[in-house]
C-alpha cells in the first residue's frame, strides 16, 4: 500500500474511532488505515473530509458526502471543525452504489435524510432501512464530484509527486522536476497520462485546490489562500478553484459558515 498522503496535516493525536453516528470533531482529528465490511457515507456538514486509500485521496468540502464501498481500507482526516455524519450501508444494499470511493455532492433531500440517519434514536421499526432506500436513490441520481487526487505507481513519477506534495506552491517546472528525477519532461508528461490519467498541469492544480480548500476552512483569506498555494493573484486562483470545486472560494466560505452554526 503507498504512504498516506494528506495535505498540510495539523498535529493532532490520532485516533481510532468515529463517535456513533458522527459528530462535531475537532481541525485533526485522524482515522487511521482501516476497512469495514458494510458500505460507509460520510457527510461533511461542516469543515472538510479527506478520505485516502492506495489508489489517492478524494476531498470533500463542506456539504459533500463521502463514499467508501465495503472492504476498501482507507484513512480520514477532518480540517476545521467538522460535523461528521457517518452512515453505514449493508453490503447487501450497495449494489446500486459505485464499486469505487467517491464524492458525492448532497441534495436538500439526500441531506434530511442522512442527518435523520444520524439524528438518534426514536425512529420506528422500518424507518432507517426506509431512509437509506432514499440516500441510495439520491446518490443514484446525483453526478460524482470528486476532488480526486490518484497517486502514481512509477518511482520516477513518484519522485515527483513527493515534491510538489511537499510544497504545492512551488512553480518548478516538469523539466525541473525531471532533472531531480532522472526522467526527461516527455517521459514524464506520458508518465502523468499513463499512470494517474491526467495532465502535470491538471494534477498540480487538484492538489493546489486540495490545499486551498484546507486553508479556507482554516479560515484563511482568499488572497493569502491564493499565494500560499501557488497562484500568482487572486482572479486566476478563483479560476482554478471554481472549475475544480464548483463555486468560487469566497461563495464557499460563506456556505461553511453557514452549515457551521
Amino acid at each position: 500500500m503507498q504512504e498516506t498522503r494528506q495535505p498540510s496535516p495539523p498535529s493532532a493525536r490520532p485516533v481510532e474511532t468515529t463517535p456513533r453516528g458522527g459528530g462535531w470533531l475537532p481541525h485533526g482529528y485522524h482515522l487511521d488505515t482501516h476497512s469495514h465490511p458494510d458500505g460507509q457515507l460520510v457527510y461533511a456538514a461542516a469543515g472538510a473530509l479527506a478520505t485516502t486509500t492506495e489508489r489517492g485521496t478524494w476531498l470533500a468540502p463542506a456539504n459533500r458526502v463521502t463514499w467508501t464501498p465495503p472492504g476498501f481500507e482507507h484513512s480520514h482526516r477532518f480540517y476545521g471543525r467538522t460535523d461528521a455524519r457517518v452512515v453505514a450501508i449493508p453490503a447487501d444494499e450497495c449494489g446500486e452504489l459505485v464499486a469505487h470511493p467517491s464524492v458525492f455532492g448532497v441534495s436538500p433531500l439526500l441531506r434530511e435524510a442522512l442527518l435523520a440517519l444520524t439524528g438518534g434514536s426514536g425512529r420506528p421499526p422500518g424507518a432507517d432501512g426506509r431512509l437509506r432506500a432514499v440516500v441510495i436513490d439520491e446518490l443514484g441520481e446525483t453526478p460524482e464530484q470528486s476532488l480526486h487526487l490518484p497517486e502514481p505507481r512509477d518511482d520516477r513519477l513518484r519522485v515527483v509527486t513527493d515534491l510538489l506534495h511537499a510544497d504545492p506552491g512551488q512553480t518548478t517546472t516538469l523539466a525541473e522536476l525531471g532533472r531531480t528525477a532522472g526522467a526527461s519532461e516527455r517521459t514524464l508528461s506520458r508518465l502523468f497520462h499513463t499512470d494517474l490519467g491526467m495532465s502535470f498541469r491538471r494534477w498540480r492544480t487538484i492538489l493546489r485546490v486540495h490545499h486551498a480548500l484546507v486553508h479556507l476552512t482554516d479560515g484563511q483569506s482568499v488572497t493569502d489562500t491564493a499565494i500560499a498555494c501557488g497562484w500568482s493573484n487572486p482572479s486566476t486562483f478563483i479560476e482554478a478553484f471554481t472549475a475544480v470545486v464548483g463555486q468560487t472560494p469566497g461563495r464557499y466560505q460563506v456556505d461553511l459558515h453557514h452549515h457551521g452554526k
